[in-house]
């Protein structure tokens, strides 16, 4: 096992998701529940799943195109989604 990639996509992946609409919707749900340790392994596993699917994905892809077309390609894409999101922000 590669420790400096496992600390370093640690560190990434949980500073991408502090405050994000996730972590802030698992907030929303452990507050009106009675529940909070079925709202956690909820959330936890739909974080490993979805985490999962992108390793997979990831791989599968990765063996087709090169590494540094996807990191522009998720790039790219996180530009577009910004500007979409400032251009039509969808409120009422």
């Amino acid at each position: 096992m590669d420790w400096k990639v496992l600390a370093t996509t640690f560190g990434m992946i949980f500073l991408a998701e502090l405050g994000d609409k996730t972590q802030l919707a698992t907030l929303a749900f452990a507050s009106n529940s009675k529940s909070p340790v079925a709202v956690f392994l909820g959330s936890a596993g739909a974080l490993v799943l979805t985490s999962l699917l992108a390793v997979v994905l990831g791989s599968m892809v990765s063996r087709l195109v090169p590494s540094n077309y996807i990191k522009l390609g998720a790039g790219g894409l996180f530009v577009l989604l910004g500007f979409w999101m400032l251009l039509f922000p969808g409120g009422k």
